[in-house]
């Protein structure tokens, strides 16, 4: 993230963000499922296969399924758009949470989570680096494991003082997201969705303008 140009910083912040509120509308509205971290999905597929409570596996199961489906979307799009990859991927990250919110306005329910969940999945593939993740914008264990890891060298002299702020940036947007998204679902419930839509359109706005600008630049897996 180092190498990651300033305006880029403040985007992957905002997708952070975005994710966050995701995450948090999804966990509050189907029962502690997650749209964007596997982790806790995983954990959940696990304890349903081992307690036998098929709809928990299957539900948790199904997320991870779409997740990775975003996933590979997002690798296809970027590297068939070329310099035009962050926008065009975003752009798919806003089709799918539009198409997220049009469902929950007219049959709520797991459907919606599965969009939830490809979209990010998808959003990962906005900051990629020879093929890989640089910044991981849904999942904010990596990011708080190099910050500890950055504060960790500043403590011992290395040069590099504030390479922790970046990473703690990202988990700032991250719980201030999930904060949105909790209040924004107990005030609207579903219809919050179209929040997180218009979000992620003006975020692919800002990266088609920006259009190749430190495109592969990335330098730090979140």
């Amino acid at each position: 993230m180092q190498r990651t140009e300033p305006p880029l910083i403040v985007v992957a912040m905002f997708l952070a963000a975005l994710a966050g509120f995701v995450d948090a509308l999804a966990f509050t509205s189907m029962g502690g499922f997650f749209a964007s971290f596997m982790s806790g999905n995983s954990t959940r597929l696990g304890v349903g296969l081992g307690s036998g409570d098929a709809y928990a596996a299957k539900m948790a199961g199904g997320l991870i399924l779409s997740f990775v489906s975003g996933v590979i979307a997002s690798s296809v799009i970027a590297r068939a758009a070329g310099v035009r990859a962050r926008g065009a991927v975003m752009g798919a990250v806003t089709v799918l949470l539009f198409a997220a919110a049009i469902v929950a306005a007219v049959a709520p329910g797991p459907v919606v989570l599965l969009l939830l969940a490809c979209a990010m999945g998808a959003e990962n593939g906005v900051f990629t680096r020879d093929g890989e993740v640089s910044i991981g914008l849904t999942y904010m264990t990596g990011s708080l494991v190099r910050m500890g890891q950055k504060l960790g060298g500043a403590l011992m002299g290395d040069a590099d003082r504030w390479g922790w702020v970046p990473y703690l940036t990202l988990w700032i947007g991250f719980v201030a997201g999930a904060v949105s998204g909790a209040a924004s679902q107990w005030r609207w419930g579903w219809d919050a969705l179209w929040l997180a839509g218009m979000l992620a359109a003006a975020v692919t706005v800002v990266l088609v303008r920006l259009g190749g600008r430190g495109a592969g630049d990335d330098a730090v897996k979140a």
